[in-house]
């Protein structure tokens, strides 16, 4: 495990990057190390699959990581902690409204890239990242076409031995239909082009999602 992620009981926390660390109200716990936030899964999926059973957590120190879908940047905020003043995350979303309060994380954390995109075209902010490449790609975004939109991504940024962290919204997808059938047909192009590593259900802290763990 990340030696900046500790599990204590059901909970798990990372150790800050940077002083005076609250984001959106979690519990500081402070130690010799420092101090470590509490990450909640009810606000962040990764947090969620973490809970659920999600057997490896793929984000180590000095980690290149993609987020697609930073939002004001909850999660992002403890991706930045795991990689630690070495690693780099860069976090992509569409809304000017988020992005607003996504740049004032980015003001303390020097690890953290904002882009102002669509993760529907990577070709557009690829001129902004130039020959960036992720270890690690995570995709939390509520549009119809999630698993090709994470395709073309990883097609773009990332290469052999890249992990992918895809959350599935199955009513996004299509709520008409049973979520697991959403998910079989997300998980039939994934596997066209990457390994199944695990498929996580998120249902006791999100309903209808789920988290697949591939491999370039």
């Amino acid at each position: 495990m990340n030696p900046r992620l500790r599990k204590d009981g059901k909970n798990y926390f990372t150790l800050s990057l940077v002083k005076n660390p609250r984001v959106y109200g979690e519990r500081i716990v402070t130690d010799a190390q420092g101090e470590w936030r509490e990450w909640n899964p009810f606000r962040s999926k990764l947090a969620a699959a973490l809970g659920a059973g999600l057997s490896d957590l793929p984000i180590g120190e000095g980690s290149s990581v993609l987020y697609l879908g930073s939002a004001e940047g909850t999660t992002v905020s403890h991706v930045s902690d795991l990689v630690g003043e070495n690693g780099i995350v860069v976090g992509v979303d569409i809304s000017p409204k988020a992005m607003t309060s996504f740049a004032k994380l980015v003001e303390v954390r020097e690890n953290i890239v904002p882009i102002l995109g669509d993760a529907n075209v990577p070709e557009e902010y690829g001129k902004e990242l130039g020959d960036f490449s992720a270890d690690v790609m995570v995709q939390d975004v509520a549009q119809r076409n999630q698993a090709d939109i994470f395709v073309k991504n990883m097609t773009l940024f990332g290469r052999k031995g890249s992990d992918g962290l895809l959350v599935i919204k199955a009513r996004s997808v299509d709520f008409t239909m049973d979520p697991r059938k959403v998910l079989e047909g997300e998980l039939k192009i994934i596997k066209k082009h990457y390994t199944i590593v695990q498929v996580v259900e998120l249902g006791k802290f999100e309903k209808d999602h789920f988290l697949i763990h591939c491999r370039y």
